[in-house]
């Protein structure tokens, strides 16, 4: 009997863990950078920083999205110290809102332009709320085509994006998704 155990746990599927990309922790200030479209001629404002509350510690992104004078985003964005799993199948993230639609931007190794990245919407509530994103839902921005690869996604951006509103987003982590 022992030797059936033994064989059955060898033939088991190995599943791998999802990898926290970031609990906005300490030093997570750091590690995130706050960029609008105002690097490029846009109007948007806001302001990035963490937030606690009730033990939770979390990333705030506040400010007017405006598409004005080609316009239209806020965002922050961390450089990905550790590459994903290859076998990633997508983004996890747990967030709150004010209703609006956010954006989760990824930049792959093929992306060259700032403006060339792969993007995935989700919804907000005033409630804590996880949200799975597969990549199958991440569309290519700015001339970029195909598929890519879990592993070769050099940074990640939470943003707010695409048209005017006010934009008031926190989020407590982000991982990603296994098998």
């Amino acid at each position: 009997m022992k030797m059936i155990l033994t064989l059955l746990f060898l033939a088991a599927p190995v599943v791998a863990e999802p990898m926290l990309i970031e609990d906005f922790s300490e030093g997570a200030e750091t590690r995130w950078r706050y960029t609008s479209d105002q690097v490029m001629g846009g109007v948007s404002e806001g302001r990035a920083g963490i937030g606690a509350e009730g033990g939770v510690t979390y990333v705030q992104l506040r400010g007017t999205v405006s598409t004005a004078n080609n316009g239209g985003f806020i965002q922050v964005r961390q450089e990905l110290a550790t590459r994903l799993p290859a076998d990633a199948t997508g983004i996890a993230l747990r967030a709150r809102g004010n209703g609006a639609t956010y954006y989760i931007h990824i930049r792959p190794d093929a992306s060259r332009r700032p403006w060339q990245f792969y993007q995935a919407a989700f919804e907000t509530s005033g409630d804590w709320q996880e949200i799975a994103l597969p990549w199958s839902a991440f569309k290519p921005q700015g001339g970029l085509s195909g598929a890519f690869a879990a592993g070769g996604i050099r940074s990640l951006g939470i943003v707010a994006y695409g048209a005017d509103y006010e934009a008031e987003l926190d989020v407590d982590w982000i991982a990603s998704s296994t098998p």
